[in-house]
């Protein structure tokens, strides 16, 4: 197996971006929901696309969003991707993949192996499938820092592309992606020193233990 891609999300700083590009991240995720401490607006996501064009590829996050919303946000960010981590059905991401014309990502919540059969029913409609930890009732979608039984999704053969996140950090992302095999991985809040904060040094961990895995 190749080594997997690597996706920092929530980057809302220069430092941040500047520190994934150099650990060679190949994505780094713009947070497009207010209620989030690693929110961008209009006005950062321009300032971190313009640091970033041709040096890695942006991924915009939204928690059920609006076309009007996803659409500022994809002018502003210059975004490549769409990450949808609300509610959105099938039918939702392929309208947003038709309107957009860009790949649409959805994360999905794994307690179980319903939840990662679920997966298929995106086929046609998404781009890839982002199987997350679920967060407790009440916080937020991502980010918190949690993590499934990876077994659930080890070696999954679907008919779209996917990726691992939840609870991603230094420490066990080479044994998730041993365990896994996922041909992407996610990180938030595990290169962070307190939410929103992205830490240099735990990014370019991060990035080296999953090539390295």
């Amino acid at each position: 197996m190749s080594s997997p891609a690597t996706k920092i999300c929530g980057i809302s700083t220069a430092d941040a971006l500047d520190a994934a590009i150099r650990a060679r991240a190949d994505f780094a995720g713009l947070v497009f929901f207010e209620k989030s401490p690693r929110f961008v607006g209009s006005a950062r996501a321009a300032d971190l696309a313009a640091r970033s064009q041709g040096r890695i590829g942006r991924v915009g996050l939204f928690v059920d969003a609006d076309d009007a919303t996803i659409a500022q946000a994809v002018d502003a960010g210059r975004l490549e991707a769409l990450q949808l981590h609300g509610s959105e059905t099938p039918g939702r991401a392929a309208q947003l993949r038709a309107r957009f014309g860009i790949p649409v990502w959805k994360a999905l919540a794994v307690t179980g192996e319903a939840d990662v059969a679920r997966a298929r029913t995106y086929a046609g409609a998404a781009d890839m499938i982002l199987f997350d930890a679920k967060t407790p009732k009440g916080t937020l979608p991502g980010g918190m820092g949690l993590s499934f039984d990876w077994r659930l999704v080890a070696g999954w053969r679907g008919p779209l592309a996917w990726g691992l996140a939840g609870g991603l950090n230094p420490e066990n992302v080479a044994e998730a992606v041993r365990l896994t095999q996922a041909p992407l991985v996610d990180t938030s809040s595990g290169v962070e020193t307190a939410p929103g904060v992205k830490d240099p040094d735990l990014i370019a961990a991060f990035c080296r233990a999953a090539r390295n895995a």
